[in-house]
């Protein structure tokens, strides 16, 4: 089983979750440790990451050995989850 890492920024942004989203979206990264590659993740073009949609919400991830790395989760209808992946990159 993989070991998870979230970034300070990821969990600034579930603290402000409903409660009954903050549980799909944790639920969602918990299922990622044991099978990192679902069957609905695609691998984001131009960078190290792939993403996973889980409700109106898009989580960002990448596997380093033995580590699952989150980096970012928000609205998947909004484009600034994309603008602070590219911060991300710098």
């Amino acid at each position: 089983m993989l070991k998870l890492d979230i970034t300070h920024d990821c969990l600034k942004f579930l603290r402000t979750l409903n409660p009954k989203q903050f549980r799909q979206v944790v639920t969602a990264v918990f299922n990622l440790l044991h099978a990192p590659e679902p069957h609905d993740s695609a691998a984001l073009t131009g960078y190290p990451y792939r993403r996973v949609d889980i409700g109106e919400y898009r989580i960002v991830y990448r596997v380093e050995g033995d580590m699952l790395k989150v980096p970012l989760v928000g609205k998947r209808n909004d484009d600034e989850i994309y603008k602070d992946l590219r911060r991300l990159r710098r």
